[in-house]
């Protein structure tokens, strides 16, 4: 069986090329959010799970959970996924929109993993030396873990630039023990 995310590529990329040839990136953006969002609830995911319930239904619930919020073209790119059976990929979907629609803006996704609450100001500070870093914009998420002691750990991508207290101490460990 294939992967979720090779099996949500296609539609990912379809949805893109939908949006970028509208010029409406922004809207598409906000449309498979939005999507993503209702698939990711319990009671629609029993409601489209149930085999009684008919393609075209089961695209129903989105559009009339959604209505008004929906242009045509995302409406009938929900009935395509409800044909194919691909209504639950939505979340894969729109990760993979996303990191599609950040690299045609030449953004990168930073997640700033602090011990302490940081200020607006090391926020930014912390951001600005991030996008001279990488070269691109980024756009930053800040999440809080006691855990770390002190300082900061930041994942980019694939890359993870540790600065925190626990991982300097990990560190540590490991050169002492070999």
């Amino acid at each position: 069986m294939a992967e979720p995310s090779t099996v949500a590529r296609p539609y990912a990329e379809a949805a893109f090329r939908l949006a970028e040839g509208s010029n409406a990136l922004g809207k598409w953006s906000t449309m498979v959010a939005a999507l993503a969002q209702v698939a990711g609830d319990k009671r629609v995911q029993a409601a489209i799970a149930d085999p009684a319930r008919s393609d075209a239904q089961a695209a129903g619930v989105f559009i009339s959970i959604l209505a008004g919020q929906l242009d045509g073209g995302a409406e009938n790119f929900v009935r395509v996924l409800a044909e194919n059976k691909r209504l639950e990929l939505l979340p894969e979907i729109r990760t993979q929109f996303e990191a599609l629609k950040n690299e045609r803006e030449g953004v990168v996704e930073a997640e700033v993993v602090s011990a302490f609450e940081l200020s607006a100001a090391q926020v930014a500070d912390l951001t600005q030396r991030l996008e001279k870093k990488t070269g691109r914009k980024v756009r930053t998420t800040v999440q809080i873990d006691k855990e770390l002691i002190g300082g900061v750990k930041v994942v980019i991508g694939d890359k993870v630039i540790d600065g925190s207290a626990r991982g300097q101490l990990s560190a540590l460990e490991t050169a002492l023990k070999a």
